[in-house]
């Protein structure tokens, strides 16, 4: 089986309004664009649509304004949770986009997902280091999570136990300002800034796979130089990482 990759950003209790979250899902969705041309065009992910007739929308704030009305899309006392999807006929060619915002209940981990191809021609398409990169970088301007991370579930599974949020290194990992500060890393390692909110860290320009030896040696060292920083801690207590 091919290994299976995703993005998730992810910030603890923070009630904000359905406006509020419609202006960050704009900006998301926005920015998501400018990464790859398979995020220009977007659908509604519901049980009840037939695959051969999906739900387009523009990712607008009046429409997420609109979809954040709806009970549907309304999570408890507070919260919103809202998919979607790129509409490819095969959908391992695509993608796909979760989110949960709002929150401020004990415990809860507000978080936004994306999921990569699976198959080819979309896997090899998108999963490229300006392309991650990227995706990271929209999570982050649009969200302002506390972390981010790009991890294949192999990857993931080699470097925690629990896979806790905010507990381990992917091939991209987003750091807040208020986590503290990223120390210089070793090559090849690049460390980048996201305007003022915090610091991007890609491990390699290489795809990262949990099945190569180097790859997990060299995820280990840099886990631990930043687990000794103290900057490897959960963003939620009791709370594991959604995953793909």
């Amino acid at each position: 089986m091919r290994e299976t990759y995703y993005a998730g950003a992810y910030w603890g209790r923070r009630q904000e309004s359905a406006e509020k979250c419609a202006q960050r899902a704009e900006i998301f969705f926005r920015l998501l664009a400018e990464c790859h041309p398979s995020y220009a065009h977007w659908y509604e992910k519901t049980n009840s649509t037939k695959r051969g007739s999906p739900l387009e929308f523009e990712p607008t704030r009046e429409t997420f304004v609109s979809f954040f009305g709806k009970k549907k899309y309304q999570n408890g006392l507070d919260g919103f949770s809202f998919g979607a999807w790129t509409g490819h006929e095969e959908e391992d060619q695509g993608g796909a986009v979760t989110i949960f915002c709002g929150s401020h209940d004990e415990g809860s981990s507000n978080h936004v997902l994306l999921y990569f191809p699976v198959e080819e021609p979309g896997r090899e398409r998108m999963l490229t280091a300006s392309v991650v990169a990227g995706v990271m970088r929209a999570m982050a301007l649009a969200w302002e999570p506390n972390w981010g991370v790009i991890v294949s579930g192999d990857l993931r599974d080699a470097l925690s136990e629990q896979g806790s949020a905010g507990t381990f290194m992917g091939w991209v990992t987003y750091f807040s300002r208020q986590r503290g500060e990223v120390p210089a890393l070793p090559e090849p390692v690049c460390v980048e800034p996201v305007e003022q909110k915090g610091t991007l860290v890609l491990l390699s320009p290489e795809r990262i796979s949990g099945r190569n030896p180097e790859h997990l040696a060299l995820g280990r060292r840099v886990q631990q130089l930043l687990d000794e920083q103290g900057l490897l801690r959960r963003v939620v207590e009791r709370c594991i990482t959604p995953t793909a």
